[in-house]
């Protein structure tokens, strides 16, 4: 089993669910063979420029989604596997992925990628809305 900073990310994995803290997302990579929290914050742009093509990360995201009658926050999991990354090692990533996931339990999308465009907030909010099923929103809020 791989070492897993469980207590920090386990933490992390909170505040990203609080709606009571401005905290968004949580980023979980690799130091050697360990997965450690990387980082915390409030501004999806700034967890995007943390992913990179040498990189092996797991994101946790919240986003507010639904239509104009109802918003409610909806969290996704992000695997990233950056295209650098050799093959033993990406391997190992869909073996560590159920550390993670002991800790990042409760998602309602879960992306695993080494595309950028597919970590574009935009691309997510739309799996996001597809895999939420039936849109009953008028366009207009009164």
């Amino acid at each position: 089993m791989v070492d897993i900073q469980k207590e920090a990310i386990s933490e992390a994995y909170e505040d990203v669910r609080n709606d009571g803290t401005p905290t968004i997302w949580a980023l979980v990579g690799y130091d050697d063979n360990a997965i450690v929290l990387r980082g915390t914050g409030s501004d999806y742009e700034e967890l995007k420029s943390k992913f990179s093509e040498d990189e092996r990360l797991f994101a946790f995201v919240r986003l507010t989604a639904g239509d104009e009658l109802s918003k409610r926050a909806k969290f996704v999991l992000i695997t990233w596997i950056g295209s650098n990354v050799s093959a033993l090692k990406r391997a190992k990533v869909s073996t560590d992925k159920s550390a993670v996931k002991s800790v990042f339990q409760n998602f309602a999308l879960e992306i695993q990628t080494s595309e950028f465009p597919e970590i574009e907030e935009s691309y997510i909010r739309e799996a996001l809305k597809k895999a939420g099923g039936a849109q009953y929103g008028t366009g207009v809020r009164e």
